[in-house]
C-alpha cells in the first residue's frame, strides 16, 4: 500500500501529550493498534525527507498485519492513511507519533527525538509519550513583584497565561493617592519596608485554588525580597521546582520561558536522583525486582511503587500463556512478539497505581536497565 498526501488543508497535530491523552491511548485494547514513531526536523511543514520516511513506516506497519486478518484490519489501515496525510501537511516538532486503530486515532508532535519504528500490537506504543511527560513536565510559573502577579501554564518550552480570571492580580492602592505615598506611609507605620504581605497572601490564595484543580510543579519568578517573603508565608509551595531571580512580570513569554529552562532541567535531574535513591533504599529491604522478566512478574503479582527504566532500553519479548513470564525475542516483527515489552510494563505499573521514572542511559546498569520498587504487602 502506498501512502500519498491528499490536497486538503490539514489540521495541526497535538503539540505535547497530556496525561489524560496518554492514559486514554494506553487503555486501547484492539488489534491491530498501529504506532508510528519518527524523529523529525522542527519546521512549519513536515520536511519532504521526513514525509518519505513516514510513508515507509506506514507501509511497513500495514504489511505486518497477517494476510488472514487484513479484512478486519482495513478500518485501522484507513485511519492510519488519513493520519499520515494530515501529518504531511502539518508542522513538525522534534518527533512525530501516529496512533491508529479501528476506533482510535491520534497525531502528536513530541519535543524529544525518538527511535524510528513501526509497531503493530494489540496496544499502542506509548513509552515515548510517557518519556515526553517525564522530560518536559507541565508546570506552573508564578511571576510576581511587589505590586502584581501573573500565572502561566508551561509545557516544554511554551508558556501560556493560566485560564483563570484571578490572574493577573494587582495589589490594592489606597484611594486618593495615585503616587502610592499613602501606601508607603502605611507600610512604614507598620514597621516594614518589605513587600505587602496582604497582597502576597491574596496571591497565595488564588494560586492554591488554581493549583488544586491543575496540580503541577511550580516555578516562582521575582526579585529576592518578594520571592523570599512569598515562600515564607505560602502554603502552596510543596511542589516547588525552583526560583528564578528577576523582575520579569512584564517580560515577553519566550524570554520568560528561556529564563526558567535551567531551573526545570535541574528539577528533572533531582527527580532522577530521588528515583535512584528510592531504588537503593528498597533494595536494602529486598523490595526491588531487577531486569525485565523479574520486574514484569513483580508488577503483576506484587504492589508496584515506582518503576525506573533506562530511557534507551527496548525489549522485544514473547509472553507466556499465563501472562507471567517474558522471554526476550530477536524476531521483533513476528506477530507473536511484543515489539517493546517496556511499553507494556510502564502501562501495567501505572495501571496498578505506581509511578514511573525514566533515567539517563547507564544509570540503571546494575539492574539491567529496569528496576521496580515494591510496596510492602
Amino acid at each position: 500500500m502506498t501512502f500519498r498526501a491528499r490536497p486538503v488543508r490539514c489540521p495541526q497535530p497535538t503539540t505535547v501529550p497530556s496525561a489524560g491523552q496518554v492514559t486514554a491511548l494506553q487503555a486501547v485494547r484492539e488489534y491491530p493498534a498501529i504506532s508510528l514513531l519518527l524523529t523529525t526536523t522542527p519546521s512549519a511543514v513536515l520536511a519532504h525527507a521526513d514525509a518519505l520516511r513516514l510513508d515507509t513506516l506506514a507501509e511497513q506497519a500495514a504489511s505486518r498485519v497477517p494476510a488472514e486478518l487484513q479484512p478486519a484490519a482495513a478500518p485501522a489501515v484507513r485511519r492510519l492513511h488519513d493520519l499520515v496525510c494530515r501529518a504531511r501537511g502539518g508542522p513538525a516538532g522534534h518527533a512525530l507519533a501516529v496512533f491508529a486503530s479501528a476506533g482510535t486515532g491520534a497525531l502528536i508532535r513530541l519535543p524529544l527525538p525518538v527511535r524510528d519504528r513501526a509497531v503493530v500490537d494489540p496496544t499502542f506504543a506509548t513509552r515515548d509519550l510517557v518519556r515526553a511527560l517525564h522530560r518536559t513536565p507541565r508546570h506552573l510559573v508564578l511571576a510576581l513583584n511587589a505590586r502584581q502577579a501573573r500565572l502561566f501554564n508551561g509545557v516544554a518550552d511554551s508558556l501560556l497565561p493560566a485560564l483563570t480570571p484571578a490572574f493577573p492580580l494587582q495589589a490594592d492602592r489606597p484611594a486618593g493617592d495615585r503616587s502610592g505615598r499613602a501606601d508607603r506611609t502605611r507600610r512604614s507605620a507598620a514597621g516594614s519596608s518589605g513587600p505587602d504581605v496582604g497582597f502576597l497572601r491574596r496571591v497565595d490564595q488564588v494560586l492554591g485554588a488554581y493549583a488544586r484543580l491543575h496540580p503541577a510543579p511550580l516555578v516562582i519568578v521575582g526579585d529576592e525580597s518578594v520571592t523570599t517573603a512569598f515562600r515564607q508565608m505560602s502554603v502552596n509551595c510543596a511542589r516547588l521546582a525552583g526560583v528564578v531571580r528577576g523582575n520579569l512580570v512584564t517580560s515577553a513569554l519566550p524570554d520568560l520561558s528561556a529564563r526558567i529552562r535551567h531551573t526545570l532541567d535541574a528539577y528533572l535531574h533531582q527527580r532522577e536522583a530521588e528515583a535512584l535513591a528510592l531504588i537503593d533504599r528498597r533494595a536494602g529491604a529486598d523490595r526491588v525486582a531487577s531486569g525485565m522478566p523479574a520486574a514484569w512478574l513483580a508488577a503483576r503479582t506484587g504492589r508496584p511503587e515506582m518503576l525506573a527504566v533506562d530511557e534507551t532500553l527496548f525489549y522485544p519479548a514473547r509472553l507466556s500463556d499465563d501472562g507471567d513470564t517474558l522471554t526476550p525475542a530477536t524476531d521483533a516483527e513476528h506477530p507473536a512478539v511484543i515489539d517493546d515489552a517496556v511499553d507494556e510494563l510502564i502501562e501495567l505499573v501505572l495501571l496498578r497505581d505506581g509511578w514511573v521514572a525514566l533515567t539517563s542511559p547507564g544509570a540503571l546498569h546494575q539492574h539491567g536497565g529496569v528496576a521496580l520498587a515494591l510496596r510492602r504487602r
